[in-house]
C-alpha cells in the first residue's frame, strides 16, 4: 500500500523551509525528541503503515528538529493497560493505545464500541474525532494532548472447533474481548468474556485459556490467528458487530513545552484527517489479511438475515445498560449515542 504524506505538502514545506532557514541564519532552533510507546510488534500493520511513517514524516517536516522514536511491543516496560498513564505521567511522550484498556476512565469513548453502531472505519473515525472535540476533550483527558482518535474495521469472531455459526453457539464459549463494553456484549450474547490485550491472544489460544477471540482481520497475520483457530465469523448488514476505539495520546506538559512552530507541525500532522486516514488504513488491511485465512482449511462463516437480527436483538440490552451506566456518571448516554450515530451516518459514503 502506498504510504500517504500525512502533512499537507504546502504547509509542511513552508514550515520546514522556515525551520531550516532559522538554522542557516545561525539562530538557535530548539530540537525535540519524543518517545512513542505502543503494544504491537513493529511489523504489524499499525506501526509499520501508520505510526512509523507518521514519525518519519513529522521529522522531515520539521527539518529534523522533531525526532519521534517509536518503541514497539512494550519494549520500554509495563503492560498495554499502563500506556495511557505512561503518557499522562511523562514516563514516555506519546502512546498509541485503547482508552478501553482502563475501564471507567474514559466512559464517553465507549459509545463507539456499542454493538451495531459503526459502519466503516473511516466514517466512524471522523465521527469519533468530532465527538471527542465536542464532548470528551475537556472532561475526560486531563494531562493528555490527544493527537488522533480512530477505530478499526468491523470486528470478527475467530474461534476453535466448530466455531460460532448461530447465536446459541456463543453459550459457554470463552472469548477474549478488548474492553469493558465489548466484554459486556460477549457476556450478553452468552459467552464467557476474558479480558486481555492483543499481545496475549496467541498464547491464550494455544494453551486453551480461551476458545476464541474478537479482533479485526487486519491484525490477524501478525498474531498468526489463522493457524490457531478453525472458523472466522463475520456479520453482514450496514453496521458491524463491534469496533474498538484507539487514541494517539501525548503528554500535555511535553506538548505545551514545545516551540509554537513545532506544535504547528504536530497539529498539522494529526487531528481529523490523520484520524480518518488511520482508521481507513487499518480497515484497508482487512482484505489481504482475510485472504490468508481463505488460503487455509479454515471456514469463514457469514451471519446474515434473520440470524443477524437475532444478534442485534440480543445485544440491545448492552446498549440499554450502557445508557443507565452513563446516567449514573452524569452523562446523557442516549443523546451521546444518537449524536455519534448521526455523525457516523453523515460521514458514511
Amino acid at each position: 500500500m502506498k504510504k500517504r504524506n500525512f502533512l499537507k505538502s504546502a504547509a509542511a514545506a513552508a514550515i520546514a523551509v522556515s525551520a531550516l532557514g532559522l538554522s542557516s541564519a545561525g539562530a538557535i532552533a530548539q530540537e525535540v525528541t519524543l518517545r512513542m510507546h505502543q503494544f504491537l510488534p513493529p511489523q504489524a500493520n499499525v506501526p509499520a503503515e501508520i505510526l512509523i511513517p507518521w514519525a518519519e514524516q513529522v521529522g522531515e517536516a520539521s527539518g529534523g528538529r522533531i525526532k519521534v522514536e517509536v518503541f514497539s511491543a512494550m519494549s520500554l516496560g509495563g503492560t498495554p493497560p499502563q500506556l495511557i498513564d505512561q503518557a499522562r505521567d511523562g514516563v514516555v511522550d506519546i502512546v498509541w493505545t485503547l482508552p478501553g484498556y482502563t475501564p471507567g476512565r474514559f466512559p464517553s469513548v465507549e459509545v463507539f464500541e456499542l454493538p451495531f453502531t459503526m459502519t466503516n472505519a473511516e466514517a466512524t473515525s471522523r465521527a469519533y474525532w468530532d465527538l471527542f472535540k465536542s464532548d470528551m476533550e475537556e472532561s475526560q483527558f486531563q494531562g493528555l494532548k490527544i493527537l488522533a482518535a480512530w477505530v478499526h474495521g468491523p470486528g470478527v469472531i475467530h474461534a476453535k472447533g466448530e466455531g460460532i455459526r448461530k447465536l446459541e453457539d456463543m453459550q459457554g464459549k470463552k472469548l477474549r474481548g478488548p474492553t469493558r463494553v465489548i466484554n459486556g456484549m460477549l457476556a450478553e450474547l452468552g459467552a464467557e468474556p476474558v479480558g486481555m490485550p492483543v499481545p496475549a491472544i496467541p498464547e491464550a489460544l494455544s494453551k486453551g485459556v480461551i476458545d476464541g477471540t474478537v479482533i479485526p482481520w487486519e491484525v490477524t497475520p501478525a498474531l498468526k490467528i489463522a493457524e490457531l483457530v478453525d472458523t472466522h465469523t463475520e456479520f453482514g448488514g450496514d453496521t458491524a458487530l463491534y469496533t474498538a476505539a484507539f487514541v494517539l495520546a501525548m503528554n500535555k506538559a511535553k506538548y505545551d513545552s514545545m516551540p509554537d512552530d513545532l506544535k504547528g507541525i504536530l497539529d498539522e500532522a494529526t487531528g481529523a484527517e490523520f484520524s480518518a486516514y488511520a482508521g481507513k488504513t487499518m480497515e484497508a488491511f482487512d482484505a489481504p489479511s482475510r485472504k490468508i485465512a481463505e488460503a487455509t482449511d479454515n471456514e469463514i462463516v457469514q451471519i446474515e438475515g434473520e440470524e443477524l437480527q437475532r444478534w442485534k436483538d440480543a445485544s440491545q440490552k448492552v446498549v440499554d445498560n450502557w445508557y443507565g451506566e452513563m446516567e449514573a456518571k452524569g452523562i446523557d448516554g442516549k443523546a451521546l449515542h444518537a449524536k455519534a450515530k448521526e455523525l457516523i451516518d453523515n460521514y458514511t459514503k
